[in-house]
């Protein structure tokens, strides 16, 4: 099943995208307040008995509008590794990003007054469906609600600051995250997954999942060590080599530039570039 929130006339909302419709569960009486409430509370089965509204009618929102974590992986796939002149680590590198970072594919990336070092990280997002601490990689799976696009977007001179990546990943409206949740029993072979971004029309990275170095089960478990999941977290699972700052020479966004983030199976983010005013 796949999954938005949205807004219509003026009301936020979430449903189950059947086609070129949405069913607005959100509508029903006694509906879960919104998409991590739904999935918390185990209510994604909903009927077919709610309202039925035309996608193209209504506003996208970030899919997961209100996650009470987003934690990012970094140098996650061999490529960008060297690209990067980064040492092979024995765990994962995370970071993490403000929910107000969150944008919706019909919301364009803001680049910053203060920065023209904006730079793509096209990468796949899942979604925590059931909570918990210290869960074991074998289980991981089954603490999935689903999958989503996302793009990292970077201001690299401020996360090359100091060492630590934060403020380069927070400035608001850099962050592209849906357009929809995809559940598991929509993607087949999760190796065979492919991330890619493009830039006006040239591809500038691609990859399938099992170039990973940390694949999924590991980041969960790594994660769920030091810090408790609860429905509707999300962690970027890292962006493939071939990013804008490290090509010769660097390729930087800038407004008027459409930056789109495809993940087999699971869909496509197109993304106007716009200076902030």
């Amino acid at each position: 099943m796949r999954f938005i929130s949205f807004e219509s006339d003026g009301r936020a909302s979430w449903g189950r995208v059947e086609g070129d419709e949405i069913v607005d569960l959100g509508a029903l009486n006694g509906a879960s307040a919104d998409l991590k409430a739904a999935i918390a509370d185990g209510k994604l089965d909903g009927t077919s008995d709610a309202p039925h509204l035309k996608r193209a009618s209504v506003r996208l929102l970030p899919v997961i509008p209100n996650p009470s974590k987003i934690l990012c992986v970094g140098h996650n796939y061999e490529s960008h590794r060297v690209e990067t002149g980064r040492d092979k680590t024995k765990h994962p590198s995370i970071f993490t990003r403000f929910a107000d970072t969150l944008i919706s594919a019909d919301d364009p990336i803001i680049r910053p007054k203060v920065s023209s070092d904006l730079d793509f990280e096209a990468e796949l997002a899942v979604v925590i469906g059931k909570g918990g601490r210290n869960i074991p990689e074998s289980d991981a799976m089954d603490h999935l609600a689903g999958f989503a696009c996302f793009n990292d977007a970077s201001l690299r001179d401020w996360q090359w600051h100091t060492r630590q990546f934060i403020p380069g990943k927070n400035f608001p409206g850099t962050a592209p995250f849906g357009p929809e949740l995809v559940t598991l029993d929509e993607i087949g072979d999760l190796d065979r997954i492919e991330v890619k971004a493009v830039l006006n029309g040239e591809v500038m990275q691609i990859a399938t999942l099992d170039h990973m170095l940390f694949p999924i089960p590991t980041i969960i478990a790594y994660i769920s060590t030091f810090t408790p999941l609860s429905p509707g977290d999300v962690i970027a699972t890292g962006t493939p080599g071939g990013v804008g700052a490290k090509r010769t020479p660097p390729v930087w966004m800038k407004a008027g530039d459409t930056i789109e983030v495809h993940v087999s199976g699971v869909g496509s983010i197109s993304s106007r570039i716009v200076d902030e005013t």
